[in-house]
């Protein structure tokens, strides 16, 4: 195992981890015993906790002297909460973790490894495992398909085990790590979005600027999925992240590929919602499209900032997304290869 180098041993932290605490009594406490049992030991633990009725981000931080606890007085949701946490970091990496994943003890030392050996990414991802079964994966960073529909590679499916380090396009929020710099140029997480598809909005935005998320596959963490908002086929779930799809489509996407993503987009939705295994879900579905529409005067007064600070070309994040109807159908992870090094570089 690489030795973690003098940052392990400076006084201002390497990173700042930021957990957010609602509904997550059941798994907070285990995710920061893992946490702090990591091998890497120079970070800062961020708690925020949003008003939480379990009050289990206090009980934590009693147990935990060194955490620092962050109280709002209402649920501000996950996007907000990140960005208070963001505020306080002092590390140069943000490192973010979802209340019910729990990191394997080399985790934040493989994340920093890599950044170490390829300092020309600034934003990575984890490998995630099933908690209940870490045979299956939970996802291999984000995928963004071409009707703007993004998933977790290869969610449900086996864990190949052999996965390559290469390309994603977009970090998954539960567990990845952003030089903090980076995020607070690009204006951290949308606030309007509350939860579902913050993550996907930020990394789409990474690629309208020119930056790549590396997927480390030696960074791993086991989770337990939704744990605070009552699963990822809840009405508030499915709510939320038809609406945000919706809004990352709008705010994010290039002039030159609208006419094409937005229809495939609402065919892609009504496909989704007519299906029998969908019959439930499909009134908030058809609910969050609608609030989708409703928002659109606010996404588009974003939008034209965001796309005023575009640097990739258009061919650059269609290349980024994929196109294949069967990666979608079939949620494939989709890896692309690492960029050559910069001169110079190891």
């Amino acid at each position: 195992m690489d030795e973690p180098g003098d940052e392990n041993k400076a006084e201002t932290p390497a990173a700042s981890v930021v957990i957010v605490a609602y509904n997550s009594a059941d798994t907070l406490n285990a995710c920061v015993e893992r946490l702090m049992a990591q091998t890497f030991a120079n970070f800062e633990l961020i708690l925020v906790d949003n008003a939480s009725p379990q009050g289990e981000a206090q009980t934590v931080a009693a147990a935990h002297p060194q955490a620092r606890l962050i109280e709002n007085g209402a649920n501000l949701g996950f996007a907000a909460a990140v960005n208070i946490g963001a505020k306080a970091a002092r590390g140069r990496w943000l490192v973010l973790l979802n209340p019910d994943a729990f990191p394997a003890p080399d985790w934040l030392e493989a994340l920093l490894r890599a950044a170490r050996r390829r300092s020309d990414y600034r934003s990575f991802t984890s490998r995630q495992l099933m908690d209940d079964d870490p045979s299956v994966l939970d996802g291999l960073g984000d995928v963004m398909s071409g009707p703007c529909i993004p998933y977790r590679g290869g969610y449900m499916t086996p864990d190949p085990k052999n996965t390559p380090e290469g390309e994603v396009f977009s970090p998954c929020g539960g567990a990845m790590m952003i030089e903090t710099r980076l995020f607070q140029d690009l204006g951290g997480f949308d606030e309007t979005f509350f939860c579902y598809c913050e993550d996907v909005d930020l990394g789409y935005r990474l690629q309208l600027a020119g930056e790549s998320t590396l997927i480390v596959p030696d960074a791993v963490v086991r989770h337990v999925g939704s744990a605070s908002s009552g699963g990822p086929k809840s009405d508030f779930a499915v709510f939320h992240g038809t609406r945000n799809r919706f809004w990352v489509l709008v705010k994010d996407t290039p002039a030159l590929l609208l006419p094409l993503v937005l229809p495939l987009h609402v065919l892609a939705v009504a496909l989704i919602a007519t299906r029998r295994a969908n019959k439930d879900r499909a009134p908030a579905m058809w609910r969050g499209l609608k609030a989708g529409v409703k928002g659109l005067p606010q996404v588009l007064r974003t939008r034209r900032a965001v796309q005023a600070a575009r640097r990739a070309s258009t061919w650059t994040v269609a290349r980024a997304m994929t196109w294949n109807p069967a990666d979608l159908r079939g949620r494939r992870p989709v890896i692309r290869p690492l960029k050559p090094n910069r001169p110079g570089e190891p």
